[in-house]
């Protein structure tokens, strides 16, 4: 009975020892096998989500031109006109073989520049307000006739040869307040208080003057 027991014995132990021979003889799993994958990143990477600094379209922002500011052309300066004058002479200038010589100054009384040029139309007068007596004067143009332009307070002058009315035996004398003064281009006119004997009837030329010249 032991015997039986000792061989059944061992049978199941040689048994067991062949298994785990055969298990220990067995090929060995593979570490991707034995090992579970790790799971995959759903992020993406910088590479594809960022932008490279060449392909970033930059925007200027359009400028629009400066605007050219352009200062208008200073206005011309205009004739001057007998409402913007004063007028007076100055007879220290003496005189020679009946005549007399003095000077006919207009001066720019007026707050802009203007321009004086040319002759002065000049007569004899009654009064202020009356008629030219006789013949106007007439143009001596030995004096070069030039464009002067008159700040406000500046003055230009011409010269006046007034020939006693005594030296005509043909005169017809009428007495005379003073001079009428057109300045040049100007149909409005001036006048300065000057007595003279002056000569009504035509054809005798008392009073020459020149073209205006500056102070």
């Amino acid at each position: 009975m032991w015997t039986q027991r000792i061989k059944t014995g061992l049978v199941t132990t040689t048994a067991a020892a062949s298994l785990l021979l055969l298990a220990a003889c067995g090929p060995s799993p593979s570490p991707a096998e034995s090992s579970s994958a790790p799971p995959s990143s759903s992020t993406p990477s910088a590479s594809s989500t960022s932008a490279s600094p060449s392909a970033t379209a930059t925007t200027t922002p359009s400028q629009s031109p400066t605007p050219t500011t352009t200062s208008a052309p200073p206005a011309a300066v205009g004739q001057c006109k007998a409402s913007s004058l004063t007028a007076a002479t100055d007879s220290t200038g003496g005189g020679a073989a009946g005549s007399v010589y003095e000077k006919l100054i207009l001066t720019n009384s007026g707050t802009a520049p203007c321009i004086v040029e040319g002759f002065a139309g000049v007569s004899l007068t009654a009064d202020a307000n009356g008629e030219p007596i006789g013949e106007p004067a007439t143009r001596e143009t030995t004096t070069p006739v030039t464009k002067i332009e008159l700040a406000p307070g500046k003055s230009a002058w011409a010269e006046i040869r007034y020939t006693q009315a005594g030296n005509y035996g043909d005169c017809t004398k009428v007495p005379a307040a003073g001079l009428r003064i057109y300045p040049p281009n100007d149909t409005a006119s001036l006048f300065v208080a000057e007595q003279h004997d002056a000569c009504s009837n035509a054809g005798i030329k008392l009073l020459t003057i020149t073209a205006f010249q500056a102070v």
